[in-house]
């Protein structure tokens, strides 16, 4: 049975342009779509956190409007 080592894999996670996935290239590619995904889920994290401390901005403007 032939097994390979840890250290035959390759040194970045490249796909499409061949590029490394977790590098910050500017423009429109396959990258940008990553990073993205994660700052969104940076900000919904933190506007959660925010909304659990009591400053909830949808609540606020609900509030304002009427209802």
């Amino acid at each position: 049975m032939e097994t390979r080592k840890s250290t035959d894999l390759p040194p970045v996670a490249t796909a499409y342009n061949g590029k490394d996935r977790n590098s910050f290239l500017f423009g429109w590619n396959p990258q940008a779509e990553l990073w993205n995904g994660r700052f969104a889920m940076i900000g919904f994290t933190a506007y959660l956190l925010w909304d659990l401390a009591g400053y909830s901005v949808v609540r606020d403007v609900l509030h304002f409007v009427g209802y």
